[in-house]
């Protein structure tokens, strides 16, 4: 495992790759009857005749898609405390079985606090094979700074 990632360790404009997840049917499928049940998620035969044209993935399914690429990537490499905000997450264009979609994260301010963390903000994208962005989120996450007598991390 890396070296932990402290707020010291991140500037404006890093870029870090998160890496690729598929998305299958089955699991557009599940995650739409468990917790966003439209028929666009649900049904494969009602979401033909819609105005999509086919099954789609739920927003706050890919939206949990970005977040596991998140975790696995950086994430759990890092001095996080929690999130903070969402400032917004735009659905850009549909999620389609058999999709693969690949994750970035991007640095867009880190804001130093007194009590020992700092405030970072970030923009995630995720785009499909074929390069359009599918999601794109900002937001906010908490980060403790580097104790003192601490060594470097690697920011990528």
């Amino acid at each position: 495992m890396s070296a932990v990632l402290y707020a010291e360790d991140l500037r404006p404009g890093t870029v870090f790759e998160l890496g690729s997840t598929a998305v299958s049917k089955e699991e557009i499928l599940d995650f739409g009857r468990r917790f966003d049940p439209l028929p666009l998620h649900t049904e494969e035969a009602a979401a033909a005749a819609g105005r999509f044209g086919g099954l789609i993935a739920s927003g706050f399914h890919t939206a949990a898609l970005l977040q596991r690429l998140l975790v696995d990537a950086v994430f759990s490499r890092a001095a996080l405390v929690a999130g903070r905000e969402i400032g917004s997450l735009r659905m850009r264009a549909p999620v389609r079985p058999g999709d693969v979609l690949h994750g970035t994260m991007e640095i867009v301010e880190v804001r130093p606090r007194d009590d020992g963390t700092a405030v970072v903000r970030s923009r995630g994208t995720l785009t499909n094979a074929s390069g359009t962005v599918v999601m794109e989120v900002r937001g906010e996450t908490l980060w403790e700074h580097r104790p003192t007598g601490g060594s470097r991390g690697s920011a990528a």
